[in-house]
C-alpha cells in the first residue's frame, strides 16, 4: 500500500470514527481523490488567506512550514512584506480577491463583521472551494449582525454569508498566541471542526494536523455552535481528549 493510500485509509477511519457516517454526510466519496485533496497528500496545496493579521498570519506561517503555498492577502499588501518574508519562498502577498483566486483552499480571518462583505466580494473566486471560516461573532464589535449569528450558530450563519463554497469552521476555538506558540508535541491542542461536506472536512483535517495541532471532528456547520465564543471549550487550549469529553464525543 502506497503512503497516500495509507494516508487515505487514516483519514477515512478518522471521518468514520468522528461520526460522520452517522451524520449522514457523504463519506462514500472520498476514495475519488480530487485534485485539491491529491495535492494536499503530495504536500503542497495552494493556500489563500483572506485577512492576514494575528491569526491569519499565525496560520499562514504554520502552513508555510509545512511546504504549502501562501497568498496572504489585505486591502493594504505593502504592509505583509515581513510576513512573506517569515514565510519563506513559496509565500506572496496581494490584496484579498487574488487570495481568493489563488488558493484551492482559502482561510477567512476577517473580523466577523466583514464576512458579508467578503461574501459579496469574493464568492464568485470562490465558488466550489474548500474554505475554512475563523472568525467569531461579537456584538461590542460586529454589530446586531453579531447577535443574529451567535443565536444560529456561526456554522449556519457563515454558510449564508458564503454562498457555493465547501465550507468548514476550524481554528475558530484558539486564540492566535496558541497557534503560534503551540508545540508540535508531544501533548498537542486540540482543534474542534465542523463541516457538511466530507472532502473538505477531511482536507481541513490534514491541514490542521499540519499546523501542529490535533483535529477533532465535532459533526455539520450546525454543530458548529458548540464551540462557538463563549462556550466552555472556546480558548480553553484543551487537548484532543479534552475535547472529546467536554462536547460528548465518542473517545
Amino acid at each position: 500500500m502506497s503512503t497516500s493510500d495509507k494516508e487515505c485509509v487514516t483519514r477515512r477511519g478518522f471521518l468514520q470514527s468522528a461520526g460522520f457516517a452517522a451524520a449522514g454526510l457523504a463519506i462514500a466519496r472520498l476514495p475519488a481523490l480530487s485534485e485539491v485533496t491529491a495535492a494536499h497528500r503530495s504536500g503542497s496545496l495552494r493556500i489563500g488567506i483572506i485577512g492576514s493579521g494575528r491569526m491569519g498570519g499565525a496560520v499562514g506561517l504554520k502552513w508555510a512550514e509545512a511546504g504549502h503555498e501562501i497568498f496572504f492577502s489585505s486591502r493594504n499588501p505593502d504592509q505583509l512584506t515581513e510576513l512573506v518574508a517569515q514565510a519563506g519562498p513559496k509565500a506572496q502577498a496581494g490584496l484579498p480577491g487574488a487570495a481568493a483566486s489563488f488558493g484551492e483552499v482559502v482561510l477567512i480571518a476577517v473580523p466577523y463583521g466583514a464576512l458579508p462583505q467578503v461574501g459579496r466580494d469574493y464568492a464568485p473566486q470562490m465558488q466550489g472551494k474548500i474554505v475554512i471560516d475563523c472568525g467569531n461573532p461579537r456584538a461590542d464589535r460586529d454589530g446586531p449582525m453579531a447577535d443574529d449569528a451567535i443565536e444560529r450558530g456561526t456554522g449556519v450563519a457563515s454558510a449564508g454569508y458564503l454562498p457555493g463554497v465547501r465550507l468548514v469552521r476550524a481554528f475558530s476555538a484558539v486564540g492566535f498566541t496558541m497557534v503560534r506558540d503551540a508545540p508540535r508535541s508531544p501533548e498537542r491542542i486540540g482543534i474542534p471542526i465542523a463541516g457538511d461536506d466530507s472532502e473538505a472536512v477531511e482536507v481541513t483535517t490534514g491541514l490542521v494536523e499540519d499546523a501542529g495541532f490535533d483535529p477533532v471532528f465535532v459533526g455539520g456547520l450546525d454543530r458548529a455552535r458548540e464551540f462557538d465564543r463563549g462556550t466552555a471549550v472556546y480558548v480553553r487550549g484543551m487537548s484532543a481528549a479534552q475535547l472529546r469529553e467536554a462536547l460528548g464525543l465518542r473517545p
